[in-house]
């Protein structure tokens, strides 16, 4: 997260006098959304649709611990299944993330989506342009396109 101060200067009339008062901060937050998201519709169990993802694309996505994220509707944590592939030579992180868990959606206005892949640090466009149409071939895959992070109303699920 960056945080930015921002200087504000008020003018103030109190009794027909004006009063300059300075140095009011307000602290504004930017959220770094650092990644590059791919929203994926399959009707494949989780497992499945990654064994079909390593194979067509030569990854290699492993099982990780569940994702926990607290969801405001509900009073427990909910948890979604996550995959996770890191490419040694390019220091690329890739996640495979489920969009239904335990408690509901990650992204809830995003229902229709059944995964998000997740690309964290550097990814050279040339191979992003290649990924999304070879996402697309797999068979069991009914739609592969990116979506911007910074449209997404409940982005912070996306944060970890």
């Amino acid at each position: 997260m960056q945080q930015n101060f921002i200087d504000r200067v008020s003018i103030c009339n109190l009794a027909g006098a004006k009063v300059m008062i300075l140095n009011r901060k307000f602290l504004k937050f930017e959220i770094n959304l650092d990644f590059v998201l791919i929203a994926v519709t399959t009707s494949q169990k989780d497992y499945r649709i990654c064994y079909l993802i390593n194979k067509y694309l030569n990854l290699d996505f492993t099982r990780s611990a569940d994702l926990e994220v607290d969801i405001s509707e509900a009073l427990a944590p909910a948890f979604f299944s996550l995959y996770r592939y890191t490419a040694d030579d390019a220091e690329t992180d890739y996640y495979f993330i489920a969009n239904k868990g335990s408690e509901g959606y990650l992204v809830p206005e995003m229902s229709r989506v059944d995964f998000f892949f997740m690309i964290k640090n550097h990814i050279n466009e040339n191979d992003l342009d290649k990924l999304i149409p070879a996402l697309n071939k797999i068979p069991e895959v009914v739609a592969a396109a990116k979506i911007d992070p910074k449209k997404i109303k409940s982005r912070e699920n996306l944060l970890f």
